[in-house]
């Protein structure tokens, strides 16, 4: 399935229903007073988050909501029934903008979160309202009030405890695939991942907690270079962020590095994170690189652990660390 993860769309609420001029007309009561129903109110576009969407596909094939008018009042006091609410279902994590401002409206983070995102239109009053001792026979009502309608944006951040981050063929989709039961596209060439992947990583002593893998970073990715600045946002409600790093090259520090600045360029806050660098591919690393690496990340405040995902050399040590972290340190 194609993963959408911005979307602009149209939302327009009911019109109220208008208030009826009507008068009591019964056998011996020719002149009744006035008995004009008002209209009901117009329904609401309510957008509802649901764990079950992993994407904003839909949004490919729709692009306007929009919900049902309030029905007229009628004689004999009868009001008109309430526009039906249009629901707009969007997976857990959407944050919901004005297309125009760019403002934050809402941010949907739980199951079952709701934003009303256009107010239906308030019906208008039946002219048994306006009845009064100098005019006991109203001739008017009130029409409905038009329902909301604006243009929105939707971004998607997925939820995940734990995020990948690291450069193209630092082994990030060969690690997702032996921490979890995820099955990413794996090959030896940049960008293999091209679109964010999720794995639920089952701990041996703590609750399962979900892992997301974003496409490979490069240098200017937070300023729109290459392809992973388009998913940096799916880490940003991480816990933990996993610098995954191929030991077995000279560059290993200065890949780090470069990481760093991009996630700084992006947002600052996300250098506050809990930070775990994994060096990879250790199979093929000369022993005495592997301790001089760990040596140095330490020295700058970083943990740091060694793994090889290919042939699963010290994964469940590292899903350990990953669970005492996430679950004792916090």
């Amino acid at each position: 399935m194609t993963f959408i993860d911005e979307a602009k769309f149209n939302v327009k609420a009911g019109d109220g229903g208008n208030g009826c001029v009507s008068f009591r007309r019964e056998k011996y009561v020719p002149k009744g007073g006035p008995n004009g129903g008002d209209g009901g109110h117009g329904g609401s576009v309510v957008i509802v988050a649901s764990s079950k969407l992993h994407s904003l596909i839909d949004f490919r094939f729709r692009s306007h909501f929009k919900a049902e008018r309030g029905m007229h009042g009628q004689g004999k006091n009868m009001h008109g029934r309430k526009g039906k609410d249009c629901i707009v279902t969007v997976p857990v994590g959407s944050v919901i903008k004005d297309a125009e401002s760019n403002d934050i409206l809402a941010d949907l983070v739980h199951e079952g979160d709701r934003f009303i995102a256009a107010e239906g239109g308030s019906g208008g009053l039946g002219n048994s309202h306006f009845a009064s001792g100098s005019n006991r026979t109203p001739r008017f009502a009130t029409k409905g009030k038009e329902g909301e309608e604006r243009w929105l944006k939707i971004e998607l951040k997925l939820i995940a405890d734990v995020g990948l981050v690291g450069l193209p063929n630092a082994g990030k989709s060969t690690l997702l695939s032996k921490l979890s039961a995820a099955n990413p596209k794996i090959a030896d060439y940049p960008f293999t991942t091209l679109e964010p992947q999720l794995g639920v990583l089952h701990l041996p002593y703590h609750k399962s907690c979900i892992i997301a893998d974003i496409p490979g970073l490069i240098e200017g990715a937070s300023e729109g270079v290459g392809l992973g600045h388009i998913f940096l946002r799916h880490i940003e409600r991480t816990k933990i962020l996993l610098h995954v790093i191929d030991a077995s090259q000279e560059n290993a520090v200065p890949d780090f590095k470069i990481i760093n600045a991009e996630l700084e360029n992006y947002k600052e806050e996300l250098l506050q994170r809990k930070h775990l660098v994994v060096l990879n591919k250790s199979d093929i690393t000369d022993v005495k690189r592997l301790e001089n690496l760990k040596k140095y990340f330490e020295q700058e405040g970083y943990q740091a652990v060694e793994i090889s995902a290919l042939q699963e050399d010290n994964i469940e040590s590292l899903k350990e660390l990953i669970g005492n972290i996430l679950f004792l340190d916090s």
